[in-house]
């Protein structure tokens, strides 16, 4: 299998992922948490000794994921924060981190109390300001997120690259491996929540990391750390995600077609002031987007309707195939009251997170015309 590069054959074969003992043409699922020994004690099988550790599933999915994302290595983890959280714990007592402002406020808000606890120093900056940051600080470690969550800001990876000398790592929750392989443009590690558009079906919480050198001395305490910590991902969890990956680049190439759509009629609709969308011409950063995104512009997008937050609300009420739930990247679409819940982020009033899902598309815009009516 490892001919075919094709993320949509990769995804549908799952990398070769079958059962061998039955010939079933999907993966066993076994969610042993030990393994057998002969009567000498040595392991039945060398490379399953505990669960903690070791699952035929865990590896299958990490596999399937590696491949997409053209990676040397694949660690999968029991969320996206746990995931984050293990880069971050590499980091030295007294070092030095940049982390890119306005991204998701679950990452800003933990990475700020670990940096307090550690006593490292955090360096907070706004996407324009990040190269020349990169260049006069002297950091551990750089972390970005792009798209970002709730702004869709654009970072360009390869400049941030050419600034430090830093472990740079990218989140791209929203652009998915099928749009955006991080690696490719410079990135040391890529992060994704999985929980989020990997899997689709809004029914596993999970997190991975990727990178492109596995000798780095960070990706070994990474590895070692969530070993030792037990940050695993369980295996019917990863038998999960490997069943929904086999229509990741359809499900991606679905929602992207019809997020470009809906973003297109809702900034020409009257009852709007703007949409945050990397896929509009009109959006800041639509070139280094299409430089570094291939295939679509993710599913998410914020809208600036005209008016505040009870405008605002009254619209998220009145939709009704847009579910008000919070995630993003699921096969049904979403929507979301930033404000309501992140007040103090500095997210306006009349700003609306939209997920887009697989529906018709001209059902979701109806949607969206009687809501704005």
């Amino acid at each position: 299998m490892e001919k075919y590069t094709k993320p949509a054959t990769i995804a549908a074969h799952a990398a070769g992922a079958v059962d061998p003992q039955t010939g079933g043409v999907v993966p066993a699922l076994q969610p042993s948490t030990t393994y057998l020994r002969d009567k000498d004690y040595a392991l039945i099988r060398p490379d399953n000794t505990y669960a903690r550790a070791d699952s035929d599933n865990l590896r299958q999915a990490e596999e399937v994921l590696r491949r997409l994302e053209g990676a040397e290595e694949t660690l999968l983890f029991p969320s996206g924060m746990a995931a984050i959280a293990a880069v971050f714990r590499t980091l030295p007592n007294g070092g030095t981190a940049i982390l890119q402002s306005g991204i998701y406020w679950g990452t800003t808000a933990w990475v700020r109390d670990f940096c307090t606890r550690r006593e490292i120093v955090l360096i907070e900056a706004e996407v324009d300001a990040l190269p020349s940051l990169c260049q006069q600080k002297n950091a551990d470690l750089v972390f970005i997120e792009t798209p970002s969550n709730p702004w869709l800001a654009i970072v360009d990876i390869a400049q941030i690259k050419a600034a430090s000398d830093a472990i740079l790592v990218v989140d791209g929750t929203a652009a998915t491996p099928i749009l955006m392989r991080a690696l490719d443009h410079g990135a040391d590690i890529a992060m994704h929540s999985a929980t989020k558009a990997i899997n689709g079906h809004s029914d596993v919480v999970a997190g991975v990391l990727s990178t492109r050198a596995t000798g780095a001395a960070i990706w070994d305490m990474i590895r070692s750390d969530r070993k030792m910590a037990g940050a695993m991902l369980g295996p019917f969890e990863a038998w999960l995600l490997i069943r929904a990956m086999r229509t990741l680049p359809l499900r991606v190439e679905r929602m992207s077609q019809n997020a470009q759509k809906l973003a297109e009629h809702l900034l020409a609709h009257d009852a709007v002031d703007d949409v945050f969308f990397p896929g509009l011409p009109s959006h800041c950063g639509h070139a280094t987007a299409k430089r570094q995104m291939s295939g679509g512009f993710g599913s998410l997008l914020s809208v600036l309707v005209k008016g505040g937050r009870e405008d605002a609300l009254r619209i998220v009420g009145k939709l009704e195939l847009f579910l008000r739930a919070t995630s993003l990247g699921g096969v049904e679409s979403l929507v979301e009251h930033r404000h309501t819940l992140e007040p103090h982020t500095g997210v306006p009033e009349n700003l609306i997170r939209v997920s887009v899902g697989i529906e018709d598309i001209r059902d979701l815009i109806a949607d969206w015309n009687q809501a704005l009516a």
